[in-house]
C-alpha cells in the first residue's frame, strides 16, 4: 500500500511539470506570434513607406518633365532627403540618375537663384543638412564609378552623369550664384568645395578614379572619351593644387593616378590641354623632387608593387621626354629616381619560372603577383619607356659624353700607347703606322690617358646614368635588345664613351677598374657599371653590324679603335682569372665578367674570320705556357678557368700539343697504350677493297665508344677475295681512314656538297635521298674524330659556318647567322645585305617570308615562319627575314645531319678538349697546318731504308731539287704524294706518323719484296743492276713511305718526280 502511493505522487509530480512546460512553450510562441507580427507589419509599413516615397519621387520627376528646370532648389532638396532616406543601389539607380540630371539642370537656369541648387548653401537652415545631403549624393555617384564599364555605350552616358557631378559640385567656377554681386561669397563657397573634397577624399575618391581610369584605359584602346577623361584628370587634379602640392595628396596623386599605364600618352593623344595644366604647375618637377627622397620613393613603390610601379615609371619618363628643361636641370634626381624603381622592380625579376613566379610581358619571370589586366595596355607602355633610350633623352641625359669632340687630325696622329704590358706594342705601332698612312684624315685613336677625377661631378653625373640603364637592361628583360637597339643607335655615343673611360683615373682604363674590382665602394661599383654597359652595347652593336659596315664603312668604332679595345678587354678578363677575381666572383662582378668577356669573344671571333689584329695581339707574352701546364697539372682553378674562358691567350701550338696530351692522358687511362705489362686490346676488321665504304660501315658503327678509340687492324680483301699480303702496323688502318674520308666527303656521292667559289665541304640538304642517312652521318662523325684522335691530317676542307656548328658556337647568344653565311654562298649574301641597305619600299619587291629551292627538278617552297608564304617582307621585317634566311640556309636545312655528325665526332672528341680553338684552328687540326712546308724539319725527322742515307747523292739531290727547283705548289703536291695530305702536321714532322721515310727500290712495286742485303749494299755503293731511268718513283701513303729509284742524273730524278706528283700516281704507275 506504501508503494502505491508513492507511486501515484510521482505521477502527479510528472502531470504538473508538464503542464509547467507547456504553459511556458504556449508564451514563447504567443511572443514569438507579436513579434513575427511585429516585423511583418514593420516591413510592410517600411515597404509601403519607401513605395509611397519612390512614387512620390517618380512623381516629382515625371511632372511636368518639360519645365523640370525651373522646379525650387528647396523642392529638389526636399525630395532629394526623401530618395536617400530609402536608396538602395540597385532599385534606385534610375531614380538618383533622374536626381543628378534634375540638380545639373538647376544649376545651368539664368538668373533664377531659387532654382539653383547651390543656393541652398546659403541658408542658415540648411547650410548644414545641404552639405551633407551633396556628400552623399557625391559619394553615390563615385560607388556607381567603381561599377561602370566606359565600353559599354549606357554606361559610358552614366560615367559622363556622375562625372559632371563630381566636376560641378567640387570647384565654384560654374556657380552662376557668384556672378556680379555674389563673387564675395567665394571664399565661404570655396570653403565648402574643399570641405566636399576632404570628405571624399577620406572615403577613397583617388581609388575610384584609379578604378575607373584603368576600366578605360588598360587596354589596347581607349573606351573614355575626350570629356570624361578630362574631367576626371581634372578632378584628380584639384584636391592636390588645392592642398598647395602637400606630400600627402602628391603621394596619393602617384598612387593612384600616375600609375595608370600610360595615362600620360592618353592625355597627350586625347586631351594635349591637359598636359598643358600638368607643365604649368610645374608637377613633372615636384614628382621628381617628391621621389627623390628614398624613404617616400620606397613607399610608393611598394604600395604599388612592380606592375603598377612600371606603369608609373613609364609615364614619369613620357613626361621627361616631353620637359626638356626641369630634365636638364634635375637629371639628378630624375636619374637616381628611375635607378630606385627599377631596383625595386629587379628585385623580384627572376631568371626562371617556379612555383612562386609568375609571367610578365616586359620583366619576364616576376615573384610578385601581375595584374593581368594590365597585358592590352603592355605595348603602350612599352612605347613610353622606349622613350628612355630614344635619341632624344640620350641626347640630353649623356650631354656630358656627347659634348666631346672627337677630333680630326690632318698630320699623322700620334701612336697610342696600350692599356696594357708592352709585349703588343711592336706589332702595333706598324699596324697603326700602316692605317694613317692610308688616310689622310683620321680622327684620333682613342687609348686611355688618364687625368680626370673618378670623384668629380661630371663623372659622378655620368656613372649614375650608366647605372640606370645598366638597370634598365637587367630588369626590362623582355625588351633587352630593344634597349641596347636604341643606346647604339647614335653612331658617336659609344666611342665617346670610350673616350670618356680613357680619361678616368690618374693613368686611364685597366689600372683603375681592376683597382675597382678589389674596393667594394658604392663608387666603385658606379665606375664598373659604366664599363660593363659600354661592353653590352658595345658587343650588341658589332654583333648586328655586317662585315660592311665593320670593315668599310667602320661605323661607331675605327679598327684601330678595336684593336686598342680589344688589347684592354684582353689584359682585364686575363687579370680577372688570373689574380683569382672570377674564382670567388658573385652576383655583379660575376655579371661584370660575363659582360666584358662576351664583348672580347665577339671581338675575337670576328677577327678569326676577317683579321683587323695585328699578329699575336691575342698572346699575352707574360704567361707562360710552362707554368699553366703546371696548374693544369695539379687541377688550379684559374689555369682551368682560363682555358674555359680565353684559350686564345696561348699560343696555338702549344693548345695542340695540350689537346695531344689530353688525348694522351685517356688513352693511358683506358689502357689503349702498349706498356710493359700489358697490351691494348685490338680490333680486327676485313675489308674489302670494292666495297670499303660499305664494309667500313657495317664493322665499324657496332664498335663500342672505347674500342673506337683503341687499337683498330685492318685486312685488306681484294676483288678476287684474297687477303692481300701485309701486316697493319697502324699504316694500312691509316691509308683506311684516308680511303674512306675520301669518299665519303666526295661532293659526287652527295653526302657533303660544296660551297660556291672557295669549294669547302658541309652537310648535303638533299642527303636524305640516302638510305640510313643520318646513322652514315654519325660514321662520318666517328672517322673525322678518330683521324683527329690518332693526330691523322686529312685534306677535308671544312665551311667555316659547319666549323663553327661542330665547335657549338652556334649556341652562343652572340652568335650571328648573318656573319658567317658568306662563308656558305657569298653571292647569296651580298643579295641578302642589299635588302638590308635598300632605301626604297622593300614590299615592292614581292618578297614573302619563305624560301624557294629547286630540289631534284622540283620548286620547294619553304616557310621560314609557320605561314610565311603569306606574310610579305616590308621595311618593318625585313631584318627578321634576313636572319631567318641565313639560319634556315645554314641550320635549319642541315640540322638533323649536323646534329647526327657532330653526335659521332663528340662521341671521340670531348667537347671541351676542342673548345679551346677558333674555326680556322679547328681546321688546322683536321687538316695540318697551311703554313709553308719546313723542308729543314722534314729532312731531320726522315728515316731511310734500302741502302739510301742522309749523304747520298741522290737524297741531296732530292732535297735540292724540292728547296730550289719546286714552288710551295709543287712541294705541298709532293707531300699529298708521300701522306695523302698536303699541309704538314700542326707541330712539326716529328709528330708525323708513321715517320716519313724513304726506300731505295730497284724494281717494280708488283715484283719488290722490301730490303735484301744485297739491294741495301748496292744502294749504299750506288751500284745499279740496271739504269732505272723509265721507273717513276712511287709511295705507300700508309706507311709515309717514299719509295725512290736510283737515279743516275739530278735531271732525270727532277722529271720522274715531277711528273710521279703531278698525276698522283701512288701505288697505280712506276
Amino acid at each position: 500500500m506504501f508503494s502505491a502511493s508513492q507511486s501515484s505522487k510521482a505521477q502527479f509530480l510528472d502531470k504538473a511539470r508538464q503542464a509547467r512546460e507547456e504553459r511556458r512553450e504556449l508564451k514563447e510562441r504567443e511572443r514569438a506570434a507579436v513579434q513575427v507580427q511585429a516585423l511583418i507589419r514593420r516591413f510592410l509599413c517600411r515597404s509601403r513607406l519607401q513605395k509611397e516615397i519612390r512614387r512620390e519621387v517618380e512623381d516629382f520627376f515625371g511632372a511636368n518633365e518639360s519645365s523640370s528646370s525651373k522646379r525650387s532648389a528647396l523642392s529638389v532638396f526636399r525630395i532629394a532627403r526623401k530618395l536617400l532616406f530609402v536608396f538602395n543601389h540597385k532599385e534606385d539607380k534610375e531614380r538618383f540618375e533622374k536626381l543628378c540630371r534634375c540638380i545639373l539642370n538647376s544649376m545651368d537656369v539664368e538668373n533664377e537663384p531659387k532654382v539653383w541648387y547651390v543656393s541652398l548653401a546659403l541658408s542658415k537652415d540648411l547650410t548644414l543638412l545641404w552639405i551633407k545631403q551633396i556628400k552623399d549624393i557625391l559619394w553615390f555617384c563615385c560607388e556607381f564609378l567603381k561599377q561602370l564599364k566606359p565600353d559599354i555605350l549606357q554606361d559610358s552616358r552614366l560615367v559622363n552623369l556622375h562625372l559632371t557631378m563630381l566636376v560641378t559640385f567640387t570647384d565654384t567656377s560654374t556657380w552662376k550664384i557668384l556672378r556680379g554681386k555674389g563673387e564675395t561669397l567665394r571664399p565661404a563657397m570655396n570653403h565648402i568645395c574643399a570641405n566636399i573634397m576632404g570628405h571624399l577624399n577620406q572615403k577613397g575618391f583617388y581609388s575610384v578614379l584609379q578604378i575607373l581610369l584603368t576600366n578605360g584605359l588598360a587596354r589596347s584602346r581607349p573606351s573614355l572619351s575626350k570629356g570624361s577623361l578630362t574631367a576626371i584628370f581634372s578632378l584628380a587634379l584639384r584636391p592636390v593644387v588645392a592642398a598647395q602640392f602637400s606630400d600627402n595628396l602628391l603621394r596619393s596623386f602617384l598612387i593612384h593616378i600616375m600609375s595608370v599605364p600610360a595615362i600620360m600618352t592618353h592625355l597627350a593623344t586625347l586631351t594635349p590641354e591637359r598636359l598643358a595644366v600638368i607643365e604649368s604647375h610645374d608637377l613633372f618637377r615636384k614628382f621628381i623632387l617628391f621621389l627623390s627622397r628614398e624613404a617616400q620613393c620606397r613607399d610608393v613603390c611598394v604600395c604599388l608593387e612592380g606592375s603598377h610601379t612600371l606603369c608609373l615609371l613609364g609615364n614619369l619618363v613620357y613626361l621627361g621626354s616631353l620637359n626638356d628643361k626641369v630634365l636638364e636641370e634635375e637629371t639628378a634626381h630624375f636619374v637616381g629616381v628611375l635607378i630606385h624603381m627599377l631596383s625595386y622592380c629587379q628585385k623580384y625579376v627572376s631568371q626562371k619560372k617556379s612555383n612562386l613566379t609568375h609571367w610578365h610581358p616586359v620583366l619576364g619571370w616576376f615573384s610578385q603577383t601581375v595584374d593581368y589586366g594590365l597585358n592590352e595596355s603592355m605595348p603602350l607602355l612599352t612605347k613610353q619607356l622606349q622613350h628612355l633610350w630614344g635619341v632624344h633623352m640620350i641626347r640630353i641625359l649623356f650631354s656630358d659624353v656627347l659634348s666631346k669632340k672627337l677630333l680630326e687630325n690632318q698630320e699623322i696622329a700620334q701612336l697610342p700607347t696600350q692599356p696594357v704590358s708592352p709585349q703588343n706594342s711592336l706589332p702595333m705601332k706598324n699596324l697603326f703606322k700602316r692605317a694613317f698612312q692610308k688616310s689622310a684624315s683620321v680622327r684620333n685613336i682613342l687609348k686611355p690617358v688618364g687625368g680626370k677625377r673618378v670623384d668629380s661631378a661630371e663623372v659622378q653625373k655620368v656613372c649614375s646614368i650608366c647605372v640606370l640603364y645598366q638597370t634598365t637592361l637587367t630588369t626590362l628583360t623582355q625588351i633587352r635588345l630593344q634597349i641596347l637597339t636604341g643606346l647604339t643607335y647614335l653612331d658617336d655615343l659609344l666611342p665617346k664613351l670610350w673616350a670618356f673611360i680613357c680619361e678616368l683615373g690618374p693613368q686611364g682604363g685597366l689600372k683603375l677598374f681592376l683597382e675597382c674590382l678589389n674596393n667594394d665602394t658604392e663608387e666603385s661599383k658606379r665606375l664598373l657599371a659604366m664599363l660593363m654597359l659600354f661592353c653590352d652595347c658595345s658587343r650588341h652593336l658589332i654583333t648586328i653590324l655586317d662585315d660592311i659596315e665593320v670593315y668599310e664603312e667602320q661605323i661607331s668604332f675605327k679598327l684601330e679603335e678595336l684593336v686598342t679595345i680589344s688589347s684592354f678587354l684582353n689584359s682585364f678578363v686575363f687579370k680577372m682569372i688570373w689574380d683569382g677575381i672570377v674564382e670567388n666572383a658573385r652576383g655583379e662582378t660575376l655579371e661584370l665578367f660575363h659582360s666584358v668577356h662576351g664583348w672580347l669573344m665577339v671581338l675575337y671571333e670576328r677577327d678569326c674570320r676577317r683579321r683587323f689584329a695585328p699578329e699575336d695581339h691575342w698572346l699575352r707574352k707574360d704567361l707562360k705556357p710552362s707554368v699553366l701546364f703546371q696548374e693544369l697539372d695539379k687541377d688550379k682553378k684559374r689555369a682551368q678557368l682560363l682555358l674555359q674562358y680565353i684559350p686564345h691567350v696561348i699560343p696555338h701550338k702549344n693548345r695542340v700539343l695540350l689537346f695531344r696530351n689530353m688525348v694522351t692522358k685517356e688513352k693511358e687511362k683506358l689502357g689503349l697504350v702498349e706498356t710493359s705489362s700489358a697490351s691494348p686490346h685490338v680490333t680486327h676488321i676485313t675489308i674489302r677493297r670494292s666495297r670499303m665504304l660499305e664494309d667500313g660501315y657495317e664493322q665499324l658503327r657496332q664498335l663500342s665508344q672505347n674500342a673506337m678509340k683503341g687499337v683498330i687492324r685492318v685486312k685488306f680483301v681484294n676483288d678476287l677475295g684474297v687477303d692481300e699480303a701485309g701486316i697493319d702496323q697502324d699504316g694500312v688502318f691509316k691509308e683506311f681512314l684516308e680511303e674512306i674520308i675520301k669518299k665519303v666527303f666526295d661532293p659526287a656521292l652527295n653526302l657533303f656538297k660544296t660551297t660556291s667559289g672557295d669549294e669547302r665541304l658541309y652537310p648535303s640538304p638533299t642527303s636524305y635521298i640516302h638510305e640510313n642517312y643520318l646513322q652514315l652521318f654519325e660514321f662520318v662523325g666517328k672517322m673525322l674524330g678518330k683521324a683527329v684522335y690518332e693526330g691523322i691530317v686529312v685534306d677535308v676542307p671544312f665551311a667555316s659556318f659547319f666549323l663553327s656548328q661542330l665547335l657549338g658556337h652556334h649556341h652562343s647568344v652572340f652568335y650571328s647567322s648573318v656573319d658567317e653565311l658568306p662563308s656558305l654562298d657569298s653571292e647569296f649574301y651580298k643579295n641578302l645585305t642589299s635588302i638590308k641597305r635598300y632605301d626604297g619600299d622593300i614590299s615592292d619587291l614581292g618578297l614573302t617570308l619563305s624560301y624557294d629551292e629547286d630540289v631534284m627538278g622540283q620548286l620547294v617552297c619553304h616557310e621560314l615562319v609557320p605561314g610565311g608564304k603569306t606574310i610579305p617582307v616590308t621595311n618593318e621585317n625585313k631584318i627578321s627575314y634576313i636572319h631567318l634566311m641565313a639560319h634556315f640556309r645554314m641550320h635549319t636545312q642541315i640540322k638533323s645531319q649536323t646534329a647526327a655528325l657532330i653526335s659521332g665526332f663528340r662521341s671521340i672528341i670531348k667537347p671541351e678538349w676542342i673548345r679551346m680553338f677558333s674555326a680556322p684552328e679547328l681546321q688546322r687540326l683536321i687538316s695540318g697546318d697551311n703554313a709553308e712546308i719546313d723542308l729543314e724539319d722534314l729532312k731531320k725527322h726522315t728515316v731511310y731504308y734500302g741502302g739510301f742515307h742522309g749523304s747520298h747523292r741522290v737524297i741531296i739531290w732530292l732535297w735540292d731539287i724540292l728547296a730550289n727547283d719546286f714552288s710551295p705548289e709543287e712541294r705541298a703536291m709532293f707531300l699529298k704524294f708521300v701522306t695523302s695530305c698536303s699541309r704538314p702536321p700542326l707541330l712539326g714532322f716529328a709528330y708525323l706518323k708513321p715517320p716519313f721515310s724513304i726506300r731505295c727500290v730497284e724494281v717494280s712495286d708488283d715484283q719488290d719484296t722490301g730490303d735484301t742485303l744485297g739491294s741495301v749494299l748496292r744502294g749504299f755503293f750506288t751500284i745499279r743492276k740496271k739504269e732505272p731511268g723509265g721507273r717513276l718513283p712511287t709511295s705507300s701513303t700508309c706507311f709515309n713511305l717514299l719509295k725512290l729509284p736510283n737515279y743516275s742524273k739530278k735531271s732525270i730524278l727532277r722529271e720522274k718526280l715531277r711528273y710521279a706528283i703531278s698525276m698522283n700516281t701512288g701505288f697505280e704507275l712506276s
